[in-house]
C-alpha cells in the first residue's frame, strides 16, 4: 500500500481537494495553483503533485466537490418538501430556491454570488476541458433527478425536454443578472418562471 492510499494519505488528499474547491469559489480557476492549494490545506507544496497526477486532475475533483456541495444542499431542501399539489407561486419559489438560492438570506449575501459565478464558470470551462465535461454531465444528471422529484411532489407533470428548457431559462436569466451592476438573480428568475412554469411542468391530471 502506498502512503497515498493510507487513511492519512486519503485525509490529505481530501484536504487538498477541499482547499482547491474553496479557492475556486473565491477566485475562479486562476486561483487554483499548486502553492495556493497547499498553503490553504496547510500541507507541503510537494503534496499537490504527490497526490494528484496533474493540476487538471485536482481542478476536476474540486469542481465536482463544489457541485456535490450544491446538490447536498438541494437534497436537504427537498427533504422538507411534502407531497401536495402546489400553485404557481409556491412551485416557482421551490425551483428558484434550488437553482439560485433561498430568499430568507440563509444562502444569500454570504458567498451566494460567488457560488453562482463559480457554477457558471465551470459550465464554460467544461466546453474546453474534456475532464470537466464528464464531471458536469454527472452533476447535471443528478440535478435533473432532484428537480424532477420536487416537481412531482408539487403535483406537476415532468418531461425531460421541458425540464431542460426550464433549467436553460433560469441559467440564461442568472447569467444575465450577474453581468448587471446591481443584479438580483433570484427575483429575475422567479419573474420569468411565473410566466412559464405551467408550460414547462403543467399540473398533473392524475
Amino acid at each position: 500500500m502506498t502512503s497515498a492510499a493510507t487513511p492519512k494519505g486519503e485525509r490529505r488528499r481530501q484536504a487538498l481537494v477541499t482547499a482547491a474547491a474553496d479557492l475556486l469559489l473565491e477566485g475562479g480557476f486562476d486561483a487554483v495553483r499548486h502553492r495556493a492549494v497547499a498553503t490553504r490545506a496547510g500541507l507541503p507544496l510537494a503534496s499537490t503533485t504527490y497526490y494528484f497526477g496533474s493540476l487538471d486532475e485536482l481542478v476536476a475533483l474540486a469542481v465536482e466537490h463544489n457541485g456535490n456541495r450544491e446538490l447536498d444542499a438541494m437534497r436537504e431542501r427537498i427533504d422538507d418538501v411534502t407531497q401536495r399539489r402546489r400553485g404557481v407561486e409556491a412551485t416557482v419559489d421551490l425551483i428558484v430556491d434550488l437553482l439560485v438560492g433561498p430568499e430568507d438570506g440563509t444562502d444569500a449575501g454570504d458567498g451566494s454570488r460567488e457560488r453562482l459565478i463559480a457554477r457558471y464558470e465551470r459550465f464554460v470551462a467544461s466546453a474546453r476541458h474534456p475532464e470537466l465535461r464528464d464531471v458536469q454531465l454527472r452533476l447535471r444528471a443528478q440535478l435533473d433527478d432532484l428537480l424532477t422529484e420536487v416537481l412531482r411532489r408539487s403535483g406537476r407533470e415532468v418531461r425531460e425536454p421541458q425540464l431542460r428548457r426550464l433549467v436553460a431559462v433560469v441559467d440564461g436569466v442568472v447569467v444575465g443578472a450577474l453581468s448587471e451592476v446591481d443584479p438580483d438573480p433570484r427575483a429575475m428568475a422567479r419573474a420569468m418562471l411565473l410566466d412559464l412554469i405551467d408550460e414547462f411542468a403543467p399540473p398533473s391530471t392524475r
